[in-house]
């Protein structure tokens, strides 16, 4: 599954598809932000989050650099501009035997691209409950 879950997940990201999702997340996705203290579970609330970062962060100079990944887990480190800020982070994905993402984390660096996501991303959730 490993090759059919990555492949989708790089498919939505490049057509920057976000209603695709929905048959890619489990019922019970945890989703861990950089930016929120609890893991936010369930397919609504990470579908609802995940959007949002479409919007925030998946444009012409975002990439994936490197791709580490295991039978059910990757992890995919990214580069992207955010109003001049280069932001470096990693995504970590684990999935189940369907091919369903279970849990998504993403990590952020340097503290100035922490503190200009949280701003973007809490804009985004809120225009778009």
């Amino acid at each position: 599954m490993t090759i059919a879950t990555l492949h989708t997940w790089h498919e939505l990201v490049r057509t920057r598809n976000a209603k695709g999702l929905a048959a890619l997340l489990a019922d019970d996705v945890a989703f861990h932000s950089p930016v929120v203290h609890t893991p936010q579970v369930g397919k609504a609330v990470t579908q609802h989050y995940l959007s949002a970062a479409f919007r925030v962060f998946f444009d012409e100079s975002f990439r994936y650099v490197r791709e580490l990944t295991g039978p059910n887990d990757a992890v995919l480190e990214f580069q992207v501009t955010i109003d001049g800020i280069a932001v470096n982070g990693v995504d970590m994905l684990k999935w189940n035997d369907e091919g369903q993402i279970t849990e998504f984390k993403v990590m952020v660096r340097p503290l100035k691209a922490i503190n200009l996501i949280h701003q973007k991303m809490a804009a985004m959730l809120q225009a778009n409950p």
